[in-house]
Order: C-alpha cells, then sequence, then structure tokens
C-alpha cells in the first residue's frame, strides 16, 4: 500500500503528526480476555454504577423521564421499522411513510398548527431551525429577540447557528412572576425584528403569556416562535397555534424515548401553511394510487441532498424516525384522554411539591403559574445540596448556579407521573434537614 501511494516508509506517511505526539513503545495494555472472561469483567463494572430507577429524580431542565408502555418499544423493535432513515425510493417503504403522516398529523394537533414534519434532531436544533426560517421569511430585517428564559444550551444552538450570519440577537428579560418582561418586549421589539422567540413552560417552569407576546410580534410584523420543551404540557395547556404562535418546535423526547445518556432526542416542528415552503425537514402527505387505493408519498423534501442542493432549506441529514415512531406509538396509546390525565397528573404532584418544600423551609422564586416544574431556593448552595442528597438516593433537581448572578441557591425542581408522594415528601424533609 505504501509503495502504490508512493510513500517510503510508514514513518514518512505520517511525518506530518509531530515527533513529541508519536508513541514510540508498544501500548500499555493487558493480555487480551475471552469472550466469556470480557463478560464478566464488564458486568463487574457496570455493578458499580448506580441504576437512575434506585434515585427519587426531580431531575428536569428539558430532559423529562415519563412512562413508556412497553407496547413502545416491542412495536418499534419489529425489523420492518427498526431504522432510523426514510428509505431513499420513499415510495416503496408505505408504512413507514404512514408513520411519519401519522405522528405529523398528532404533532397539529397537540400544536394548533397546520403542518408538521419529522426531521429534526431536537429541540435546540428545532428552535435554531424556526429562526432560520424567519430569516428567509423576512430577509430584509436583522433582530432576533428572545426571551432569556429560553433554555441557555438552546440559545447556544441558536447563537452557533446564527454565527456566520449578520444578524442582531436581542434578548428580552422577565418580571417577578417569572414572565417575559412585556415593557421591555416592546422596547426592543420594533420594525427591524423578523422573529420573537419564547418558551412555555420556559427554562424556570413558568407558562408563558403566548397571545400577549403573538399580539406584540404582529404588531410589527414579526413571527412568533413558540418553544417546548415538556411535550405533556400541551395536554393540558392550550395549544400555542391557537394562541397565536407561528411555529412551534421543541423536544418531542418524553413521548416515547426514555431519559437517556443524552439522546437520541426528538426535534417537533409546526408552523402555519403559508410558511410550508420554507419549512425545514421532510413532509410525508397521504394520495391514492391509479386504482384510487389510499397511500402515501414524501410530498415535500426541501433539503440539500434531494434536488434543492443550494436552496435547500436545511442541512438536516436524518429524519429521527425510529424516536418519531416511538413518540406516535406513545399517543396512540394514550389518546386524547389519557394524555389529558397525564399532564393533570403531573401539575397536581408538582403543587403538591410547591406546598411541600414551602413547609419545609424553601421559597418559591417565581410567582407565575406553572406546570410540572417550578424553582425554588434552598437557604444555601443548591449545587452542594443536589451532591449531598444524591448521596441519599435523592436526585434533587437542576441546580441554577450557571444561570446567572442570584441563583446560586436555586434549583429547579420537576415532578412527573412517575414520582411518588413518598419521594416529594423525602426531598421535603432533606430540603428542611429532617432527614
Amino acid at each position: 500500500m505504501l509503495a502504490d501511494i508512493g510513500a517510503p516508509s510508514l514513518d514518512h506517511l505520517l511525518r506530518g503528526i509531530p515527533e513529541a505526539l508519536r508513541l514510540r513503545r508498544p501500548l500499555d495494555l493487558p493480555e487480551a480476555l475471552s469472550e466469556a472472561e470480557l463478560q464478566a469483567h464488564l458486568e463487574a463494572m457496570a455493578g458499580q454504577n448506580r441504576s437512575a430507577k434506585q434515585l427519587a429524580s426531580f431531575l428536569g431542565a428539558g430532559a423529562y423521564r415519563h412512562h413508556v408502555p412497553a407496547a413502545v418499544d416491542a412495536l418499534i423493535s419489529r425489523s420492518e421499522f427498526f431504522t432510523s432513515y426514510t428509505p431513499y425510493q420513499p415510495e416503496v417503504s408505505q408504512g413507514t411513510l404512514q408513520a411519519i403522516f401519522e405522528y405529523q398529523t398528532m404533532v397539529c394537533q397537540l400544536t394548533g398548527m397546520d403542518v408538521a414534519n419529522a426531521s429534526l434532531y431536537d429541540g435546540a436544533s428545532s428552535l435554531a431551525e424556526a429562526v432560520l426560517m424567519a430569516s428567509r421569511v423576512h430577509p430584509e430585517r436583522r433582530r432576533i429577540v428572545i426571551a432569556r428564559t429560553v433554555h441557555p444550551e438552546w440559545r447556544q444552538v441558536v447563537d452557533t447557528y446564527l454565527s456566520n450570519l449578520d444578524h442582531d440577537v436581542v434578548e428580552v428579560g422577565y418580571g417577578p412572576d417569572g414572565r417575559l418582561d412585556e415593557s421591555e418586549l416592546a422596547s426592543v421589539c420594533d420594525g427591524s425584528a423578523m422573529v420573537l422567540c419564547l418558551q412555555s413552560p420556559n427554562y424556570f417552569g413558568v407558562v408563558e403569556k403566548i397571545d400577549r407576546a403573538s399580539a406584540v410580534a404582529r404588531s410589527v410584523g414579526a413571527l412568533l416562535v413558540t418553544a417546548v420543551a415538556e411535550p405533556f404540557s400541551l395536554g393540558m395547556l392550550r395549544a400555542p397555534g391557537d394562541l397565536g404562535a407561528d411555529v412551534v418546535c421543541g423536544e418531542g423526547q418524553a413521548f416515547g424515548n426514555p431519559v437517556s445518556f443524552g439522546g437520541p432526542y426528538l426535534g417537533l416542528y409546526a408552523t402555519r401553511d403559508k410558511y410550508l415552503r420554507q419549512m425545514p425537514g421532510r413532509l410525508a402527505g397521504e394520495a391514492q394510487d391509479v386504482d384510487g387505493k389510499r397511500g402515501f408519498v414524501l410530498t415535500l423534501s426541501t433539503r440539500e441532498q434531494h434536488i434543492r442542493r443550494g436552496k435547500a432549506t436545511s442541512n438536516i441529514c436524518t429524519n429521527q424516525g425510529l424516536c418519531a415512531l416511538a413518540a406516535t406509538i406513545h399517543l396512540a396509546l394514550l389518546g386524547r384522554r389519557g394524555l389529558a390525565s397525564v399532564a393533570r397528573l403531573n401539575h397536581a404532584r408538582a403543587e403538591y411539591a410547591k406546598k411541600a418544600l414551602a413547609a419545609a423551609g424553601a421559597r418559591l422564586v417565581f410567582t407565575g403559574p406553572t406546570f410540572n416544574e417550578f424553582v425554588v431556593r434552598v437557604g444555601g448552595d443548591a449545587e452542594a445540596l443536589r451532591d449531598r442528597l444524591l448521596e441519599r438516593g435523592i436526585l434533587a433537581g437542576h441546580p441554577l448556579g450557571g444561570f446567572g448572578p442570584g441563583f446560586g441557591d436555586a434549583l429547579a425542581v420537576c415532578v412527573t407521573e412517575m414520582t411518588t408522594r413518598a419521594q416529594i415528601d423525602a426531598l421535603a424533609s432533606a430540603v428542611g434537614g429532617k432527614a
């Protein structure tokens, strides 16, 4: 091989690597194990881990632990579905296209929008794609207005997407209720704004006034993008589309996809009919064959690896099909009433947790209404408290010290249907120093 590529030696081939970085001795590795020995070794290592199932978890902040019915895993594991890709000759796979079609329909019903896609990585990239869509709708405008109560990591992804574009990102603060500061919003959302982005429930768990934000955006001709990190909230709250949102994006992980080591997640994206051609990703549609039988087709695919090329709306190279299928099965199993029931249970247990923590001495930070997540001050270093309680089998929540000054004692607490009253009582007792 060296001769074929014209290199006299391996050292000559690797001459671009500095000498100081080259290893001139054999790797210090133990002797190889047999398969049985290796399996036993790995099992011993795994036994040192603490299973998340053994913890009373109150962690949220964009990753939500919900019950996933066993039927979800059983169905997505079928051989005809167990892949992340739609075939590049899509009409050959009618079952896959129908699954995407059903998923899109459910997302539209949840969000109150006209069309939805099935091709975004996660909530953060979904929000960034919504901002890019707004820049295509209003190419003459440069200002992007975004609420500071949008998840910080999602805002970072938006900044990364826009790093090579000439845009002005303006953040809007929040009031004592934890909601968007409307007076500050009015001062920065003007005729130069292409889009207003907010999250509801927001990073603090507070439900935003989407209709009020929509009125401000419409008054200056900007798009309103509403991000949703906890999609179960849509089973209880009014759909953002009904409140004036032009794009609803966010994270679908909570539907059918258990919390794992950072993913895979599922980006939700839905918009109005008039923005259909500007929407990123793929759109599966319903059609009829020559015999009049119902069938499914890839109606729109404005991605760069298809005919759009340089005019593509997105360079996303996967469609998260397996995650979308899991979400579809989960939602189908729940149905409208089931989804609403689980959502109400989340809210009720979170309200119980608020009262229990308040009785233990914690102080609620914001006065606005919440769904299943809220912020409390714990009277000391929240991160140290979290680490201390972890030793007792309680994952207390998400410390907010990294959000900014004044949040060192703040803890975001999330409660879902997986959280029992006994676990809530144990957290309250530990926070109050009684355990």
